[in-house]
């Protein structure tokens, strides 16, 4: 799925509030946590995912694979906090246009 930059902005408006719905910590991104993130996205489509790793690298790799295998879409990293945005069939969040 591919956002404006319009969109994008929109998103991170919204997300601004939130608290992370997902901790990902020393054991990694485990099937538990891809099946706990793929719920939130179904349920809430916006939502924060902080992830707990003091090596930048590691760090980053989580989140690609986080954001790989859930189909969804990055909006942006502050330190540890991932926020990501997949449109579930019910469109919950209803997207400027253009």
């Amino acid at each position: 799925m591919k956002l404006t930059n319009k969109q994008k902005q929109h998103l991170k408006g919204l997300a601004h509030s939130l608290k992370p719905v997902v901790i990902v910590g020393g054991n990694g991104v485990t099937e538990n946590v891809l099946a706990e993130i793929d719920s939130a996205l179904a349920h809430h489509e916006l939502i924060k995912v902080k992830v707990a790793s003091e090596d930048r690298e590691e760090k980053k790799s989580l989140m690609d694979n986080i954001v790989e295998t859930s189909g969804a879409v990055k909006l942006q990293v502050i330190g540890h906090m991932l926020i990501i945005y997949r449109q579930s069939e019910d469109k919950k969040i209803e997207l400027p246009k253009g």
